[in-house]
């Protein structure tokens, strides 16, 4: 007679409570730290879902209501009889089902005996367990903090050193938690909303969380599911909140299209009045209640601007309103938001100039020369930038050569000119596509070669030693880079292939069902190809297919170039900051930069030594000419003889832009000091013909070079 190879649980079914889990042996109900408890009655089995999730020999092979979270039973059986002869290092007790994953390490324990004993276990991928000699560790270069931090969720003050119970950000070096506090917030937050409490970013941080063994559920947050949690943001205030209220039927007395219609405060929207009670005219006046206006106008900020979510540039106040909110603060009003958001707008809206010098604080002092082939600058720059000695936090010099001089000359050049022109190679190289506003391209070699990741190394090199911003990104593409690609809809100007493009005006502009299956019938083989393919029963299911296909070209075509590209753009922490600060970015990466003026160009030129008041003059006047367009030469050209760049670096010019007059014919520009020296002249026309000729030909020199060397 053959003998039951396992008793799964001696108590009754019904005794849910003191059920005990036939992997550990052990009653505990404790869902954050073994997961729920689980009973299947009908096999009289429980289990913690943490330990069935984590054992070393079951996989889930059935669907998620088959057996116990889709492990099905007679594999939960087989697991628990290999682990029954399995004895646990820390308890010494039979039944360790889980076994540490490092190489030739044997030791197995069972998941509270783990927990104990301060092992991880990571709840993605392979759901590998770590013992406590081979557990993954958090590396800190130095500990620059000599005294305590707090838990920047529960403030409690810890000690700033990685350890198994202490944790620190990855994006956020002064931010630091208890486990047990991620834990918490990880499972009430759900993988949505589970972020650095900082600076808010979601990718890094939980890939760092989960790789240190917090579990992030896939599941939305428990304040989303709340029944009716938001309903008292969807009421309108209806109350008159002046002094002296007018209206003979009561503050709450609401009559539309009336004088004694109330208007909220266009600030706050808690607050509001009878237009009559504060003499509006009419309904479209601008109105701000008494707080909201000290707070207005005894400051900088003037108003706040609500963030633009990234589908669309038309949000609803009860759209904004429903934004995510702290599980750990009680929830507030939406007039206490916003009157929050107007006094805390400095932080909101920080000049972008001050952001780049911040992040220049990294640049050390000790100079690191660059020797650039200004005919072939993609190429110069590669070689530089992926020299294992070159270390982004130098400070760039740079020195200009050419390989066909048989005289091997050097020449000092002006690193702001190599970032400009480094910037307009890149704004027209195969890693972008389209016209003015640009995403990214997919372009197989170049992935290949890594060029995306360069690329994004780039761009933060330049933004943060003074170079030029680009300019030239699409909004699709900088939303994606703050918000997330599955946050961002595309639009049909992101698409630059036509054939595409027109497949998507068909679909879009079809009239009825018969066109548009006609348009699906034609490009069949596409959205099959793409994955597009849905099933059409109304007419309005176009959007919904225009939608899919859009995400497809547009972001999930070119999902691998996107990764490689802001993992460059980490480079300096400039990705953290352009997630920090959207809206300042935002002006530099997706506009071009305004165009220059004589006013501009007069403020921006110092005068260093003692002025030919005339020359001074016939400056001035230059600059009017030549703003007027009564002259051959551009303000940007100007900009370009003495600097190097065509417009003003969003950091400012490092050194100030000079100007000095001498006793000489011609100008000269000298790109490495930012300086441009005047020639004295009798006469304006004279000092004009003067400049004209200097500025023009040594441009047109430049050019003739470059393009003579990039033939040879």
């Amino acid at each position: 007679m053959l003998r039951e190879p396992l008793k799964m649980n001696e108590n009754k079914p019904g005794d849910s409570q003191t059920l005990a889990c036939v992997f550990c042996r052990k009653n505990d109900d404790c869902p954050n730290k073994y997961g729920e408890k689980k009973t299947n009655e009908k096999w009289n089995l429980t289990v913690h879902y943490y330990c069935l999730l984590m054992s070393s020999g079951i996989w889930q092979r059935g669907k998620e209501e088959e057996g116990v979270y889709g492990f099905l039973i007679e594999d939960i059986r087989k697991e628990v009889n290999r682990a029954s002869k399995l004895k646990c290092c820390v308890c010494k007790k039979n039944g360790a089902s889980i076994g540490c994953v490092a190489p030739r390490c044997k030791r197995s324990y069972h998941f509270p005996c783990g927990l104990q004993r301060e092992c991880i276990f990571q709840f993605t991928g392979n759901f590998a367990s770590f013992c406590w000699k081979h557990r993954p560790v958090q590396i800190m270069a130095s500990n620059n903090y000599r005294d305590s931090l707090p838990c920047t969720i529960c403030l409690e003050y810890i000690e700033p050193v990685p350890t198994y119970n202490i944790l620190r950000s990855p994006c956020c070096k002064n931010a630091w938690f208890h486990r047990d506090c991620l834990q918490v917030q990880a499972i009430n937050a759900g993988v949505f909303f589970f972020r650095c409490t900082i600076c808010s970013n979601t990718d890094t941080f939980q890939e760092e969380m989960l790789r240190m063994g917090i579990h992030i559920p896939e599941k939305d947050a428990s304040w989303e599911l709340e029944e009716n949690a938001y309903q008292d943001l969807l009421q309108h205030y209806e109350h008159c909140d002046v002094r002296r209220c007018r209206c003979k039927e009561g503050r709450d007395y609401n009559a539309p299209d009336s004088k004694w219609e109330i208007k909220r405060c266009q600030c706050c929207g808690s607050s509001g009045t009878h237009l009559a009670c504060s003499s509006l005219r009419s309904w479209e006046q601008n109105w701000e209640c008494l707080e909201c206006r000290s707070i207005i106008y005894n400051s900088d900020f003037q108003k706040a601007k609500k963030h633009a979510l990234s589908n669309s540039n038309n949000v609803a106040i009860t759209d904004c309103l429903l934004e995510e909110s702290s599980p750990k603060l009680p929830r507030q009003s939406p007039g206490a938001q916003r009157k929050d958001l107007l006094r805390q707008g400095s932080k909101f809206r920080r000049d972008i100039s001050t952001i780049l010098i911040e992040l220049g604080f990294q640049i050390k002092k000790k100079p690191k020369r660059l020797f650039i082939n200004k005919a072939n600058i993609w190429n110069s720059a590669l070689d530089v930038f992926r020299n294992q000695k070159f270390n982004p936090s130098y400070a760039i010099e740079i020195t200009f050569v050419n390989e066909n001089d048989k005289f091997a000359r050097e020449l000092p050049g002006s690193k702001q000119e190599f970032l400009s022109l480094l910037m307009q190679h890149l704004e027209n190289s195969s890693l972008f596509e389209g016209s003015l506003s640009k995403n990214l391209s997919l372009n197989s070699q170049a992935l290949k070669e890594n060029l995306y990741y360069e690329a994004g190394k780039m761009l933060a090199i330049s933004l943060v030693h003074g170079g030029p911003s680009p300019g030239f990104f699409s909004k699709t593409l900088f939303n994606c880079l703050v918000y997330g690609p599955e946050n961002t809809q595309p639009i049909l100007d992101d698409v630059s292939d036509f054939d595409v493009a027109q497949i998507i005006v068909r679909i879009n502009t079809a009239t009825n069902m018969t066109d548009l299956n006609s348009v699906v019938n034609e490009c069949y083989n596409y959205l099959e190809l793409i994955g597009c393919l849905r099933l059409l029963t109304t007419l309005s299911d176009k959007y919904m297919l225009v939608k899919d296909i859009l995400f497809y070209h547009v972001i999930k075509r070119v999902q691998a170039p996107f990764e490689s590209f802001k993992q460059g753009l980490k480079t300096l922490g400039v990705l953290e900051k352009i997630q920090t600060y959207p809206e300042a970015f935002c002006n530099i990466l997706c506009h071009k930069p305004e165009n220059l003026s004589a006013k501009i160009l007069r403020d921006l030129f110092t005068v260093h030594t003692l002025p030919d008041v005339q020359a001074l003059g016939f400056w001035n006047s230059y600059l009017q000419t030549v703003e007027d367009g009564k002259s051959a030469t551009t303000l940007e050209d100007i900009l370009i003889f003495a600097t190097g760049c065509s417009s003003i670096p969003p950091a400012g010019f490092k050194p100030t832009p000079s100007i000095e007059c001498l006793h000489m014919d011609f100008p000269i520009g000298n790109k490495c000091n930012n300086s441009l020296t005047l020639p004295i002249t009798s006469t304006y026309k004279e000092f004009q013909e003067n400049m004209d000729f200097a500025i023009r030909n040594t441009l047109r020199l430049g050019k003739e070079e470059s393009s003579h060397y990039s033939e040879h």
